[in-house]
């Protein structure tokens, strides 16, 4: 099992909790990837969103790529998965900047594609937004012509929304035959995608049944195109506490999101912009992706048992949320890791 977690590039990720005591600043990120690979960690997922949908539309939020060139170069160890949507960048230039990028890091970038769900977001940046099925299709063409690009040069393709002529991209990733490409989705539009063009499938924060099926769905996809075995990833909030008790007021104290409170104004749109299988409560949407569904909440032998449950349905690394982000990650570590 690898255990990864969520860069906490928007302040934190309680939506009813102001100040978390970890700041959407390059110094607090730095600090926390440091420390994470010291401790076992092996993965760090850098979202992107241009508004802060944690803290509030004015709230402050580090930009993703920038971000992991300057964390490529102060980590040795770390896979850097770097979230993109193919709505906000040309797909052979993002294509140059990731090699540049796998090249600091020493072959340590992957991508996780992501499609754009935040209509309000989209319009204050000046970039279209597109319907769900459409922003699918944009990702196909997008997702060809990065993976193109990275394996040849002179390459030319002409598509309903890009188009590149006699391209040349130089040097090359350092990882071969490319970087890793991670996405994640619930629709019909997404698995088909996903299960053709991708290598890994992260998955929002579920049981362990659940989580089984979605997996099963995904390696039948793959097996009927002949494709090889996929890695498998799951999004959790991790709760540690000594006693049960300690974990209910934990619990009590991350979900009480207010209607009305500055994390809860896109709420009902991005439910509107998604295709999810199943219904999100205001409680689930405390914290990010579903995370407190997967139960990584409990004592250590309670969180130990429930890993393993997930390990044998056939998940290959989790992406951990938790707050305070590195005081949390440091007991996670100590009782798991």
């Amino acid at each position: 099992m690898r255990y990864g977690y969520w860069m906490p590039v928007f302040g934190g990720w309680l939506r009813n909790v102001a100040d978390e005591q970890m700041q959407a600043s390059w110094d607090y990120v730095k600090r926390l990837a440091i420390r994470s690979e010291e401790i076992g960690f092996d993965l760090a997922l850098i979202a992107e969103l241009n508004l802060n949908d944690i803290k509030g539309e004015e709230a402050p939020s580090l930009d993703a790529w920038s971000t992991a060139a300057a964390l490529a170069a102060v980590t040795n160890k770390q896979e850097l998965m770097v979230a993109v949507r193919p709505t906000f960048h040309n797909p052979a230039l993002l294509a140059k900047a990731a090699a540049n990028i796998d090249h600091i890091s020493n072959g340590r970038v992957s991508l996780n594609l992501v499609s754009s769900w935040w209509k309000d977001e989209a319009e204050k940046y000046g970039v279209h937004f597109e319907q769900h099925d459409d922003r699918y299709a944009r990702s196909a063409e997008w997702l060809e012509v990065l993976d193109n690009v990275w394996k040849k040069d002179h390459y030319s393709f002409q598509g309903k929304y890009y188009q590149v002529k006699d391209n040349v991209l130089q040097p090359k990733p350092v990882t071969q035959p490319r970087p890793p490409i991670y996405a994640g989705g619930e629709s019909e539009a997404a698995k088909d995608l996903i299960a053709s063009t991708c290598d890994g499938y992260v998955m929002h924060g579920d049981s362990p049944e659940r989580i089984a099926a979605r997996i099963a769905d995904l390696s039948e996809r793959r097996e009927k195109k002949s494709l090889p075995p996929m890695q498998f990833g799951v999004a959790a909030y991790s709760i540690i506490r000594d006693t049960e008790a300690g974990v209910k007021k934990e619990l009590d104290r991350i979900t009480n999101v207010q209607e009305g409170s500055a994390g809860y104004k896109n709420y009902q749109q991005w439910l509107s912009g998604t295709q999810l299988e199943q219904q999100v409560s205001l409680q689930d949407y405390s914290v990010s992706n579903r995370g407190l569904r997967t139960g990584l909440t409990g004592t250590p032998a309670q969180v130990q048992d429930r890993i393993g449950e997930f390990e044998n349905v056939g998940v290959n690394f989790f992406l951990l949320q938790c707050s305070p982000q590195l005081e949390e990650m440091e007991r996670f570590a100590e009782a798991v890791i």
